[in-house]
């Protein structure tokens, strides 16, 4: 005599199929595991240290009498520069490569892969910056050290902020036009021409129009950075800075998870 068994179910209603943490890591793994991406972070880690180096050998060797504000920004002509690169690889990598089929079929939410991507990249500027406020006071040590000079820190907790601030906003708006246009050399070329072009053209209109000069700030979102740089943002230029990001992040952003979620994998 044989006694029925009940067949076993799993119940996996309402369960992610991948921890959001294990999505980030694996995500943060990726930006490395390319040799485009790895060479990109060795680069970046390269020249800034050179930049570093050279111009601690240019205020010697001058006399001058920088601050820790003046190393931090040598050290922010790479990284703030090249950094953003790593931004639109991350995403455009997915169709490239052809990977998508793979990560989307482990998970299948699309928008959390998304989300993933972009955390990793935060973090990854927050691990930039502090490598790089690191480097930059102990160039700032050995400038006192070697010169004899008082060193000068400044509002250094402020600028560390501030250029924080430049890197999570470089970072998320290279990946926005990464997701708008799923292509690596088109989003990188999109990226360059916000950063270089687009601030020239926007400044030659204001110059050569008198009402576009009051509408500029509320639509150039890169130049409305260079007051985090020198430390000069307060108030209104905060409201401004913020409108512009609307235009040159939140849009092409939610423009690029709406062709993400629709986009056909193959």
């Amino acid at each position: 005599m044989s006694t029925a068994t009940a067949p076993m179910t799993l119940d996996v209603a309402g369960t992610p199929t991948v921890p959001f943490g294990r999505l980030v890591r694996v995500e943060l793994r990726k930006l490395a595991d390319t040799r485009a991406g790895r060479w990109l972070l060795i680069s970046i880690a390269a020249l800034t240290l050179l930049v570093l180096i050279i111009q601690m050998a240019v205020v010697l060797g001058q006399g001058l009498h920088p601050k820790y504000i003046d190393f931090l920004q040598g050290m922010n002509t790479t990284t703030g520069i090249l950094l953003p690169v790593l931004g639109v690889l991350s995403i455009t990598s997915e169709w490239s490569q052809r990977t998508a089929m793979v990560t989307f079929t482990l998970e299948p939410s699309r928008v959390r892969v998304v989300v993933a991507k972009l955390v990793g990249l935060l973090v990854i500027s927050v691990v930039a910056l502090a490598a790089g406020a690191i480097l930059g006071a102990l160039a700032n040590v050995l400038y006192g050290a070697f010169s004899g000079n008082t060193v000068v820190w400044g509002s250094a907790g402020k600028f560390v902020v501030y250029y924080l601030l430049l890197y999570l906003f470089g970072m998320a708006v290279a990946f926005a036009f990464g997701a708008l246009v799923l292509n690596s050399p088109a989003g990188i070329v999109l990226y360059f021409a916000y950063q270089f072009i687009i601030p020239t053209i926007l400044s030659i209109a204001a110059a050569l129009m008198s009402w576009f000069n009051s509408l500029q700030p509320w639509i150039d979102f890169n130049t409305d950075q260079n007051s985090l740089i020198d430390g000069t943002i307060h108030g209104l230029l905060w409201v401004k800075m913020a409108v512009a990001g609307v235009v040159w992040l939140v849009v092409p952003l939610a423009i690029g998870i709406w062709r993400i979620r629709r986009a056909e994998v193959k």
